[in-house]
């Protein structure tokens, strides 16, 4: 589904990515795990477009969308919640999610309301809410509810438990192993090994834009030295 191979970004003359690689088959559920500043939003940010990579490649289904325009990759499948979660204020819970439709997709079941309201409660209860008078639990739900309105085939989670009261937190895990069942492909950016544990099946720890870990979630918790090393605040 996705390939990332030699991918290297910058902010001005600050190197950031170093030869970033990874690879999630379809329906896989993959964490970017490592400290604050490790590199896993910018990595994300390179995917979807919001930074030009400065080389490397990065292969959607076959396809290198390296570098391509946000809305272009956007179009092609791929959705993106960002850490900040930007709802539109002043819009109704039901507006935020028309504002992300795009049409159903081949061999796919088309997100709806009724369906996103089944993943969210909570969002169901408060439809005719305006975005700017929610919890920020519950901007994160819109913000990923009103993402899956593109019916995404790869699903861009950038630290998706940040802020949100362990209660929320529980609810956000089990969303997630919802889409996961319904075979979506997700990659999440997280810095709690603990969250991203019960959700992913496979982590790759980034340390100063460069992978210096790769392996499945249960290698991963048996690795003392590399949790320590690379986790560890």
């Amino acid at each position: 589904m996705l390939l990332v191979a030699g991918l290297n970004a910058h902010y001005g003359r600050a190197h950031i990515l170093r030869d970033m690689a990874l690879e999630i088959g379809a329906g896989e559920v993959m964490v970017l795990l490592g400290r604050n500043g490790a590199g896993k939003s910018t990595t994300m940010k390179s995917i979807i477009g919001l930074l030009r990579p400065t080389s490397g490649r990065v292969l959607y289904g076959g396809r290198d969308i390296a570098g391509e325009e946000p809305h272009r990759v956007a179009r092609s499948g791929v959705g993106y919640v960002p850490e900040d979660r930007r709802v539109f204020a002043d819009l109704t819970v039901m507006e935020n999610l028309e504002v992300g439709r795009q049409p159903a997709r081949e061999g796919q079941r088309a997100w709806t309301p009724a369906r996103l309201f089944e993943l969210f409660p909570n969002l169901g209860r408060m439809r005719d809410r305006p975005g700017g008078r929610m919890s920020g639990g519950e901007q994160q739900m819109l913000t990923i509810a009103r993402t899956l309105m593109g019916n995404p085939r790869l699903l861009l989670l950038d630290e998706p438990s940040e802020g949100l009261a362990p209660v929320i937190v529980e609810q956000m895990a089990a969303a997630i192993l919802a889409l996961k069942a319904e075979g979506l492909t997700i990659l999440l950016a997280e810095q709690n090994p603990h969250f991203a544990g019960g959700i992913a099946d496979r982590a790759t720890v980034v340390e100063k834009g460069a992978v210096v870990w790769s392996g499945s979630m249960a290698a991963l918790r048996a690795d003392d030295d590399a949790r320590r090393r690379y986790l560890a605040v």
